[in-house]
């Protein structure tokens, strides 16, 4: 089994404290509005976004995933970090056993963030990714940060 790694850093006009509310602490409300390809997220184990709780999203109809998985692995809500783990999908496909991430958001002194974030690809034994897959999960990751931007800038009052 290998391991395929990728990191991104983005700027943010958005606190890390009201990012990091709406992707990680306040996700089952406010992720379907800014994630276009998900129907709803829910809790699905545990008792709120606490470590080693189960967030499901569902996607909507017509996609070619039904649903993904995620374990919260570890969370700091006074430094914004958070790793977690997808754990069951149809995105893992044959290829994946599991994808571990890792979000940390740095405030930045214009009252906007920096958003750090790196993502590991455990692939199943023998299997390998296209370049063009690898890119595909990257620009996955780029539109929902994006997506959740876009949303809090249109929308002030939520998370603040």
């Amino acid at each position: 089994m290998g391991i395929k790694s990728f990191s991104h850093e983005l700027k943010s006009k958005i606190s890390a404290s009201r990012f990091f509310k709406a992707l990680i602490t306040e996700s089952p409300e406010h992720a379907p509005k800014f994630n276009k390809s998900a129907k709803s997220v829910e809790l699905v184990e545990g008792h709120g976004v606490t470590p080693g709780c189960v967030i499901q999203t569902n996607f909507h109809d017509g996609l070619p995933f039904k649903y993904a998985k995620h374990r919260l692995d570890e969370i700091d809500t006074v430094n914004y970090v958070c790793k977690y783990t997808l754990i069951e999908g149809d995105i893992l496909g044959d290829k994946l056993e599991k994808i571990s991430y890792e979000l940390k958001l740095e405030e930045s002194a214009d009252g906007g963030c920096v958003i750090k974030s790196k993502t590991d690809l455990h692939l199943k034994a023998g299997a390998e990714l296209t370049d063009e897959e690898i890119k595909a999960g990257k620009d996955v990751a780029l539109s929902i940060f994006s997506g959740c931007e876009e949303y809090l800038t249109a929308n002030p009052h939520v998370c603040a």
